[in-house]
């Protein structure tokens, strides 16, 4: 019982430090967006606009993908405060954990991928 409870301890602990850190990026892309709209008002070259709008397109899909990741972490926390502690600590709460930080590992690989390849952007066109 009490390996169990610091496994759930453990557990809310990641949860809560990745909805910060998603929440963090949320706000990160609204900034870069921001910029992107500095950008589109005194930017003439239309090269530089599609690239423009390439990126306004990711930011949504991104922000899309926080909102989704979001959501599983609320869940995922609501199925911690709510858990069986009969239930084997090897079971159903393991296996959603993995896969939840497997997809976290993933976006945040891809976060990094997109804000270097914006930051380029930006020094190329500031």
């Amino acid at each position: 019982m009490q390996s169990k409870v610091m496994y759930l301890s453990d557990l809310k602990f990641n949860i809560e430090t990745w909805k910060r850190e998603l929440r963090f990026h949320f706000n990160e892309m609204d900034t870069f967006e921001e910029k992107l709209e500095e950008i589109v008002q005194r930017e003439p070259d239309p090269m530089a606009m599609v690239k423009l709008e390439v990126f306004q397109n990711r930011i949504m899909i991104e922000k899309d993908a926080i909102s989704k990741l979001l959501h599983r972490c609320r869940n995922k926390m609501a199925n911690i405060i709510n858990v069986d502690f009969n239930e084997n600590i090897d079971g159903r709460l393991q296996n959603e954990q993995r896969t939840l930080r497997e997809d976290m590992r993933t976006y945040i690989k891809l976060h990094y991928d997109l804000k270097e390849e914006m930051m380029n952007y930006f020094l190329e066109v500031l």
